[in-house]
């Protein structure tokens, strides 16, 4: 089977190309280069640079062929120029679930598949399989990867069935630490390079920097919130329906400056998400302060003091209906009906009890237990066991 591998410059990648070359398949290497902006990183060269030599030492080393492929426009129009427009508008995007789904499962898979391969391969901690259904349709399965540190499904929580059709992820079944063995028995270059860091395929990167380049810096204050906030202490209402209550507790909060106390200033909203805590300059606590939330019409951040402040947590979220994808469309919710799955709300979380409740305005998503920093723009995720079924954009 000819397969053409997304050879990255890390260990993951690397390993994944040996495993399918050891079992005897035609195996290509492509590099996606996606940036060439050295200005904003936190090294001293754009990482791609590095990343592309690597990836042609591995190359090299395992006797295949290479070519480099240069997606740095499609890149910034998809997912550079996406992410301004998000952080303008005060939502929190996820550039890596986006680069997967615009870029490398979707044109770099188109292009490897134009090439002759049948199958592409990358270096996630992921896993895929397939069965068929009773009508001997075949169903695709995205499952966690076996290491649950690294365990990236989330990230391909947008991936739909013919892209998992056309999917490999050979570490998949195994650990970091295995991975990193194969490669030093391997004599690989990547062995015991550090894992890439910051925005996908850009590298490590100061975001305000980065966002600065294009959204300019706006003073603006910062408000207090304290506990005895009246709307913390409100008792729930009587609901006539689970809609009803669904929306409010899903709701957002809106606070006003009289509500608290002046603290601080910013230079701009734009530049922060819901539960940060770092770059605000706030001194005087016991305690951090984070964010929880951002008045985007008149440029103010209201934040509370201490992880366990009550304005950070919610127990429902709601994604709107265009923005709901199911992995496995045979599970899709109709209108009325609804789940209980395991859930995360971002990359690393553990996976949290939560129920799905599909009405005609969108998905809702009730947690068991109240979840912290629930941002806008960011991608849930469900699963039924260890496989990803579904995902969407948090509203």
């Amino acid at each position: 089977m000819k397969i053409v591998v997304g050879l990255s410059g890390g260990v993951d990648s690397s390993v994944a190309a040996y495993l399918l070359q050891k079992q005897g398949h035609d195996v290509v290497a492509l590099f996606m280069r996606n940036w060439n902006d050295a200005s904003v990183t936190l090294e001293d060269e754009c990482p791609w640079i590095e990343d592309s030599n690597d990836a042609l030492m591995v190359a090299q080393k395992l006797g295949i062929p290479f070519q480099v492929i240069d997606m740095s426009e499609l890149y910034k129009e998809k997912i550079v120029d996406y992410m301004f427009a998000e952080y303008e508008k005060g939502r929190t995007p996820n550039p890596d679930v986006l680069c997967n789904r615009e870029v490398k499962f979707d044109v770099f898979m188109k292009t490897a598949l134009s090439l002759g391969a049948e199958k592409v391969a990358t270096g996630h901690y992921a896993r895929v399989s397939s069965d068929f259904d009773e009508n001997g349709k075949e169903i695709f399965h995205l499952l966690a990867g076996k290491d649950n540190n690294k365990d990236q499904s989330y990230f391909l929580c947008q991936l739909n069935q013919e892209q998992l059709s056309k999917s490999l992820f050979p570490i998949g079944e195994l650990t970091k630490p295995e991975v990193r063995e194969i490669a030093r028995e391997m004599g690989l270059v990547t062995a015991d390079k550090k894992d890439s860091q910051g925005l996908c395929f850009i590298g490590k990167v100061s975001l305000p920097t980065f966002l600065q380049q294009q959204l300019k810096p706006i003073e603006g204050e910062i408000v207090e919130i304290f506990n005895d906030f009246e709307g913390f202490h409100q008792e729930k209402p009587q609901f006539s329906s689970k809609l009803e209550e669904l929306q409010f507790l899903s709701r957002k909060i809106k606070y006003q400056k009289p509500d608290g106390k002046v603290i601080g200033k910013h230079q701009g909203a734009h530049y922060f998400t819901i539960g940060q805590s770092k770059g605000l300059g706030i001194g005087g606590h016991k305690e951090s302060c984070f964010i929880i939330s951002r008045d985007m019409e008149t440029n103010t951040i209201y934040v509370g003091e201490g992880r366990n402040f009550p304005g950070l947590f919610q127990t429902a979220l709601k994604i709107d209906t265009p923005e709901i994808h199911w992995v496995r469309e045979d599970l899709c919710l109709l209108i009325g009906e609804s789940m209980e799955v395991k859930a995360r709300i971002r990359y690393r979380q553990a996976l949290e009890d939560a129920t799905l409740y599909q009405f005609e305005d969108g998905l809702y998503i009730e947690f068991k237990n109240p979840q912290s920093a629930v941002a806008e723009g960011q991608f849930a995720a469900w699963y039924l066991e260890d496989e990803l079924i579904g995902s969407g954009v948090i509203s």
